[in-house]
């Protein structure tokens, strides 16, 4: 698969609509696009593996004990605690090589190996730490991808979203701390750790790269462009970073008043 083809794959998922989003193949795609002419079947395999052990799990045991021995356990899916910031873990290939990286990486195995099982899982935009959201028997449930998918009890999700600068009023209402996004803003988010770190170290051509995909995952979104502006603008390529603009403030029909300042900006150092 060469980025081209990624592409491709990510302008089809943009255009699919929330309940037919392919997250594992819209992911792989992310990675290749990121670093092109790997062959991707590694992480396809390893979800299968998933879905093949899972369903034997789920004859004896709780939806939420089968899932979480099964990704952790059997495919020894773990958070990385000690090279957290190696830009491997936000690469779903490579988490199939590696066996750990960041929660969202990991919650898209998690997402895609529970529904082939026929469970009821969605990821929560949880600020700060990506969760997962279970639907049991007895409610629903939040699991922890980076910590070997173990359930967190809601006095925890309070403290946790206490810490993270959410208001008391706020941070004790469950349903809001688990409330479920979908799949696009699960890829979407991981993308925006990716333009994060790549942006805090300048390494601009990365960041572009995770921009641009954003904006063809979510091609009414007209803030990932401005992303792309800023990173092209970081390497020079001034012409690149207007016709990004010029796109921010078509999608948002010329609503963006920061869009419309920056392309100014810019077009003044062209000139």
């Amino acid at each position: 698969m060469t980025r081209d083809d990624a592409e491709t794959i990510l302008t089809e998922a943009g255009e699919a609509s929330d309940g037919d989003f392919p997250l594992l193949e819209a992911a792989i795609a992310c990675a290749v696009h990121e670093e092109p002419e790997r062959d991707p079947q590694s992480a396809r395999d390893l979800a299968q593996a998933g879905v093949e052990r899972l369903t034997q799990r789920l004859s004896s045991e709780s939806p939420e004990e089968a899932l979480a021995e099964t990704l952790s356990g059997d495919l020894r899916l773990s958070g990385d605690l000690f090279t957290y910031e190696d830009p491997d873990n936000a690469d779903v290939v490579a988490v199939a090589a590696r066996r750990k990286g960041l929660p969202v990486a990991l919650g898209i195995y998690y997402l895609h190996v529970a529904r082939r099982c026929g469970l009821v899982v969605q990821g929560v935009d949880f600020p700060g730490h990506f969760l997962l959201r279970i639907e049991t028997d007895e409610g629903p449930l939040a699991l922890d991808p980076f910590s070997e998918g173990r359930v967190v009890l809601p006095s925890e999700l309070t403290r946790r979203a206490l810490h993270a600068g959410l208001t008391p009023n706020v941070a004790d209402r469950l349903d809001r701390l688990m409330a479920p996004v979908p799949d696009r803003a699960v890829l979407i988010r991981l993308q925006n750790n990716i333009f994060a770190r790549a942006a805090a170290v300048k390494d601009f051509a990365r960041a572009e790269r995770a921009a641009l995909r954003r904006a063809l995952l979510d091609p009414k979104d007209h803030r990932p462009w401005l992303d792309v502006a800023a990173a092209r603008e970081g390497q020079g390529a001034l012409a690149g970073a207007l016709e990004a603009l010029a796109k921010a403030t078509t999608l948002d029909g010329g609503a963006a008043l920061a869009a419309r300042a920056q392309r100014e900006r810019v077009r003044l150092r062209l000139n």
